[in-house]
């Protein structure tokens, strides 16, 4: 067993695609992650992407393109299930929202939807797959306070 793993966790989420460059631009393009490396073998090819410089406690979307489905449309994360990406920022949302209107990608158009929620807007990928771009929706700030060491007194 790896000694640097001391506690199994949870790592990647893996999609699968017709087309595994037109996806790596898209996210690349649209969304603040970054090719970490790439894969061939007999099967197909994959890509994996994660935040830049995520090095404490990676996280990885798994891209994969399967010689037998090369070509097809394979979203499966459709019409509300999404994977989601916080940005620091209202205006970095509708950055996003307007490119993403230029192509055609636009799922949800930004709005404020709950205190739970936040600012967001949603893009489908070349798959269809929902990519929800959200501001102040918490979810990493909150699982640091839940999850953070008690401090010392």
């Amino acid at each position: 067993m790896n000694e640097q793993l001391q506690q199994a966790r949870w790592t990647h989420v893996a999609l699968p695609v017709g087309d595994l460059d037109r996806a790596i631009d898209f996210y690349t393009s649209l969304t603040p992650l970054v090719v970490v490396s790439r894969f061939a073998d007999d099967a197909g090819r994959s890509a994996w992407l994660s935040n830049p410089g995520q090095y404490e406690t990676p996280f990885v979307l798994v891209l994969v393109a399967f010689d037998r489905e090369s070509g097809k449309q394979l979203g499966l994360l459709t019409p509300f299930a999404h994977l989601g990406i916080e940005v620091p920022s209202r205006a970095e949302v509708d950055l996003i929202a307007e490119r993403a209107r230029e192509l055609g990608c636009l799922h949800w158009e930004p709005q404020d939807v709950s205190e739970w929620v936040g600012y967001v807007c949603a893009l489908r990928d070349p798959d269809g797959n929902v990519i929800e771009i959200s501001h102040n929706q918490k979810v990493f700030e909150t699982v640091r306070r839940l999850w953070a060491p008690p401090a010392e007194a």
